[in-house]
């Protein structure tokens, strides 16, 4: 699928953001939560989805969360990151097939990489892990208008509309709304969850 042209220019682009939310002593699962937000930082929609902690299954979440919300006016995926709920990696390149949206995986701090640490960790099936973590490919550094660095992946996108879209979406600090909003409702999700167990009966 080829993806859809995209212009940090436009007045009321949206944005798909999804970020993550766990807790290993909730179980094996993690919660994903995705909010739509126009460039004018207006919310017009919500998904939610799990993936397994310790799993690969991110990648077919995200997507499913993409098509549940049966939309074709979304301009831009924006992720929290490609390795999350302890190494489920995101294949961000499938993600951009499969939706036809260009897409950008922001995260905040520097890395030497984790090549290593994946093949130490996962013995089973540490090499499509690796293969999905190489595919992925290099970050490139941005530093915000707010001053702060972060570092992204992008695909379909170039990097001058990157660095406009990230300014224009950072209000504050160095995570972009999208995301943002998206880590909270994931959060409000798992604290509801934890405070659903406390109360259900033993």
């Amino acid at each position: 699928m080829s993806l859809r042209g995209f212009s940090a220019f436009k007045p009321g682009f949206r944005v798909f953001g999804v970020a993550e939310s766990f807790r290993p002593v909730l179980g094996d699962k993690s919660f994903l939560a995705g909010v739509v937000m126009r460039a004018d930082f207006l919310l017009d929609g919500f998904a939610v989805g799990r993936c397994t902690v310790g799993g690969m299954d991110a990648t077919d979440s995200i997507i499913e969360m993409y098509r549940m919300l049966d939309r074709s006016d979304i301009n831009l995926l924006m992720l929290g990151g490609c390795i999350i709920s302890l190494f489920n990696i995101v294949d961000l390149g499938r993600v951009a097939s499969e939706t036809g949206v260009p897409l950008l995986c922001v995260t905040y701090n520097p890395s030497e990489g984790l090549s290593e640490v994946i093949k130490s960790r996962f013995p089973g099936d540490w090499e499509e892990r690796l293969r999905v973590y190489e595919s992925n490919g290099a970050r490139e550094e941005y530093v915000l208008k707010t001053g702060y660095s972060v570092h992204v992946r992008r695909i379909g996108i170039s990097r001058r509309s990157a660095e406009v879209v990230l300014n224009r979406m950072t209000v504050s600090g160095r995570v972009p709304e999208p995301i943002r909003v998206a880590r909270l409702l994931a959060r409000s999700l798992l604290r509801s969850e934890a405070k659903a167990r406390l109360r259900a009966p033993q």
